[in-house]
């Protein structure tokens, strides 16, 4: 099946249309609250909390002793909650920073969850096989409850979100100015945490324990670099999460042996590399061109302050000189000279220079605001 076969059965399909739209709203959720993550510093968080949630599943499934999706992700919940606080206490109660915190809780659930899958699948009920999916995640497995589910907590995140807009966006630029107009900062931080926590267990099913803070982070992360305005990141971030997760789940479901996790979170990735890049105020190419721009400014700029120099020790600022002057001024090229024609502040006679008068007092007020600074 191609592409466009895939978007034809989109709308058909129960089990295509189940899948892509899980993985765009699961998207959108993420680009949302990924903003807040990056923008507090807290890219490494993603990462803890979704390792801290892999004990969680495997506790839930040897309590109730079945696999019952939404069972698996209270249990989830819970855990990724329990290493959340903890890492925060940690930070807060001891000398240690949050990236070794982070670290420790990761690796801490991590392990921990590990042993408990293999304690799991030794078992002889072979019922109990096929939980390491939410390590890697299995977008198959979507159903529509799940789909409702992922929309429910969206919009009740959506809601948080406008009416708290005020708070979060004090809380992250300026936490110290919160505390001093009276609100409770520690709770403000728990309901942003907390919902992070919930978009990501959402996604454990769909892109897995171990690619799940990539899809939290890698859209707010190229958002990012298209601008400085927190309410145009949050929806850019959406976007491009969102239609990570449609394109992922298109080129996954189009291709034979394609996992739709990792597919995701390459898509999303392209977004990133992309931004990083071509973005007018921040990528790499634009601001290479500004670089080479300004140099060349300076190059003029230089040269018609050594051209001023030489005209003021004349009665004429249009006597004529010779180029073999400019020759000896360092970082000259004829280039330079050319473009100093083009904005008419020299005159060109075969290899004879003047300024103009209008060079003369461009010159002037350079090396006069060179002089003041």
């Amino acid at each position: 099946m191609n592409l466009n076969e895939y978007f034809s059965l989109v709308f058909s399909d129960y089990t295509l249309r189940t899948i892509t739209l899980g993985t765009a709203i699961l998207g959108a959720v993420c680009g949302m609250l990924g903003s807040f993550a990056v923008l507090r510093k807290q890219s490494l968080l993603g990462d803890a909390i979704s390792h801290a949630a892999l004990p969680g599943i495997a506790i839930a499934f040897l309590i109730t002793g079945a696999k019952d999706s939404n069972t698996l992700l209270i249990g989830a919940l819970v855990s990724g909650l329990i290493g959340t606080f903890w890492i925060k206490g940690i930070t807060t109660k001891t000398h240690l920073k949050s990236d070794t915190a982070l670290g420790l809780i990761l690796s801490l659930f991590f392990g921990f969850g590990m042993l408990l899958l293999t304690f799991i699948q030794k078992q002889p009920n072979a019922n109990q096989a096929g939980l390491d999916k939410y390590l890697f995640g299995q977008a198959a497995t979507l159903v529509e409850s799940d789909v409702w589910l992922m929309a429910i907590v969206t919009g009740l995140c959506l809601v948080v979100i406008l009416l708290f807009w005020k708070e979060f966006k004090m809380l992250l630029f300026d936490p110290d100015y919160t505390k001093t107009l009276g609100f409770n900062t520690r709770i403000i931080d728990i309901l942003i945490t907390s919902f992070i926590v919930l978009a990501i267990v959402l996604g454990l099913q769909t892109v897995g324990v171990v690619l799940m803070s990539a899809m939290l982070l890698a859209p707010a992360a190229a958002a990012r670099q298209w601008t400085n305005s927190l309410g145009t990141m949050v929806i850019l971030a959406a976007f491009f999460s969102a239609f990570s997760g449609v394109f992922g789940t298109a080129i996954s479901a189009s291709q034979n042996n394609l996992s739709t996790g990792p597919v995701i979170v390459l898509v999303a990735s392209v977004f990133v590399l992309f931004s990083f890049i071509f973005s007018p105020s921040r990528g790499l190419l634009f601001r290479h061109i500004r670089f080479i721009k300004n140099r060349r400014d300076l190059e003029q700029h230089k040269t018609l302050a050594f051209m001023y120099h030489i005209a003021k020790t004349h009665d004429t600022i249009s006597h004529p000189h010779t180029i073999k002057i400019l020759n000896n001024f360092q970082g000259f090229t004829r280039g330079t000279l050319q473009k100093l024609v083009k904005k008419n502040y020299v005159e060109l006679d075969g290899n004879m220079w003047s300024l103009t008068e209008e060079g003369f007092k461009t010159a002037s007020n350079l090396y006069n605001q060179q002089n003041n600074e």
